[in-house]
């Protein structure tokens, strides 16, 4: 048995060898990471720390409008982030202090900005660029950390690190496929355009069009403690954008997508156009339906709604990094081990998921964007919070990151989302859910609740100088009818609220959940995300009315399509 173990072990170190000779960048910046290091040794007050993150990305996109090509876009980027930490662990460059606000970004980061590395992985153009680089880093980083010390604040204890040590980590992934082999532009300019054609159908359609967005990524992160990550992302979105005009003159948009890591993973045609029918159908219906009023009372979030109501509402909440800065609201700040939500209900985070019921989860890696190795995150149990999603910028009680520091290429890290879960330990069917409902809106005395069955996404604010709100943008809108009438489909709603109140308000959820994909934006960039979901039974929601967004009707009655 340990020679077995030993033979594996050694087996898995001579590949890991042999992939990263393979790789001559990886090569390159770990010998300049190691130079730099070397030198600034000899400096009274060098850096504790040095990393390089560096995302080599080659992106395609395709568009279409009413079954004619409208854009292609290729492009490649390989962009550099220097990381450099002056001080200690203890209290270094990035240390946070009240009253921050004039301080410099980059300074307060220790970045020396973004750089682009050439393509062609000549050792002497990349080791100058990371010398410059991490040279305007190391003066940035020892300014703020002089401007730190001299603070008036200088004197008040720290009891919190600023940095978190941890384990180094090595792991190479295999070289990425050729981005010719990837991804046929020819085959799917024909596909696209055949998606957004039956949009020219109905003459009241004023957009329909159908878009693809494909990209590889090889990521590498080294630094000076030993970690040398590099791993690859491969993915391909398909996007299909529709509105039509009502009769009252409001232009009602429709949206719908699907997400895979590889374009051959894609749904087939046949399933595509059965979507596009579907937008068609209900396309039309949103045509006369009515538009509806600002309401208060109970409501069904189908799945999809949910995930992103809970990514918008209790997500960003919960990521770490916020309850360090005296600006951001805090709402869950103290609230550990005590119940934020149903004790039924929980909230797992894990980037090591890589799919659920067969659809891949956009939100999967196996190592964060500071070389710290994923793993799944409880953060509710059974309705009881017990952590926060944490990069290695430590907060009281959470010393250690836990594999969520991420942003987007050339962006600096905080803690963010990957894939959400949540679970029930009770859950009920769609239909007891429907009952629910009817039953609150009578006692309510409300003539109807509302079921919001798709969504497109949504904002919230979680700083001190905001209201800390949230909206969401549903697309399909039911109202059900405590008398019994057939759902009716209405336009014009947004979801809002404020989030401790609306957590208050969830009293039940369902048994099929559900995959929302879609990017998130906040400090660091964009990101990718997955929120999966059961449908939830809230006894009160707030609506607003949408904007109004009205087109000049035709003077002239739009072209007949021709087959």
């Amino acid at each position: 048995m340990i020679r077995n173990i030993f033979s594996l072990s050694l087996s898995f170190l001579i590949t890991i060898s042999v992939q990263a000779q393979q790789d001559s960048l990886l090569t390159v910046v770990e010998q300049e990471l190691k130079r730099e290091m070397k030198a600034f040794s000899e400096f009274p007050q060098g850096p504790y720390f040095l990393a390089y993150r560096i995302n080599d990305v080659e992106i395609a996109s395709l568009g279409s409008s009413f079954g004619s090509l409208t854009s292609q876009y290729r492009d490649r980027a390989r962009l550099l982030v220097t990381d450099v930490k002056v001080g200690d662990y203890q209290f270094d460059n990035t240390h946070t202090m009240e009253n921050m606000d004039d301080m410099p970004y980059d300074e307060m980061m220790g970045s020396g900005g973004v750089a682009e590395l050439p393509y062609d992985n000549r050792a002497e153009a990349i080791q100058v660029l990371l010398w410059q680089q991490t040279q305007n880093a190391y003066r940035a980083s020892l300014s703020m950390l002089k401007a730190l010390k001299n603070s008036s604040q200088q004197n008040k204890p720290t009891t919190v690190a600023d940095f978190s040590k941890e384990k180094p980590e090595v792991s190479i992934d295999k070289p990425l496929v050729r981005f010719a082999d990837f991804y046929d532009k020819a085959q799917w300019e024909e596909r696209i355009k055949k998606y957004s054609a039956p949009f020219l159908t109905n003459e009241a359609i004023v957009e329909g069009d159908a878009s693809l967005e494909v990209g590889t990524e090889r990521k590498y992160y080294v630094s000076s403690e030993g970690s040398r990550i590099v791993q690859n992302r491969t993915y391909a979105h398909l996007t299909i954008n529709a509105a039509i005009r009502a009769d009252d003159g409001d232009i009602v948009p429709l949206h719908t997508s699907f997400y895979a890591e590889h374009p051959s993973q894609l749904p087939n045609e046949e399933d595509v156009m059965k979507a596009v029918s579907a937008m068609l159908v209900t396309l039309g219906k949103l045509k006369t339906a009515p538009l509806a009023e600002p309401y208060t009372g109970p409501a069904i979030l189908h799945a999809k709604t949910a995930g992103v109501f809970f990514h918008e509402i209790f997500g960003h909440r919960v990521e770490g990094h916020r309850l360090k800065h005296n600006s951001d609201g805090q709402t869950f700040k103290g609230k550990v081990n005590e119940f934020v939500l149903p004790s039924s209900v929980s909230i797992v985070f894990d980037p090591t998921r890589k799919e659920f019921n067969g659809q891949a989860l956009n939100g999967h890696y196996l190592y964060d964007d500071e070389g710290v190795k994923a793993r799944p995150v409880t953060v509710v149990e059974k309705g009881m919070l017990k952590s926060f999603l944490m990069s290695r910028t430590p907060i009281e009680n959470f010393a250690q990151s836990n594999g969520h520091g991420r942003a987007e290429a050339g962006a600096e890290v905080v803690a963010r989302q990957s894939n959400l879960l949540i679970t029930n330990e009770k859950p009920v069917k769609m239909g007891d859910l429907r009952k629910m409902l009817i039953a609150e809106c009578k006692k309510q005395k409300k003539p109807y609740g509302y079921l919001f069955m798709d969504v497109v996404g949504g904002f919230t604010t979680t700083d001190r100088y905001m209201p800390n709100a949230f909206n969401i943008f549903p697309t399909e809108v039911y109202r059900i009818y405590a008398d019994g009438r057939p759902d009716e489909l209405v336009r014009g709603v947004d979801l809002i609220g404020t989030p401790l109140a609306m957590f208050a308000e969830i009293k039940a959820t369902d048994d099929q959940a559900e995959v929302f994909t879609g990017f998130c934006g906040a400090e660091s960039g964009s990101v990718p995300v997955s929120a999966t979901s059961p449908s939830l039974f809230v006894k009160r929601i707030e609506t607003q009315k949408k904007p109004v967004v009205q087109v000049d009707k035709p003077l002239v009655v739009k072209p007949a399509a021709t087959q």
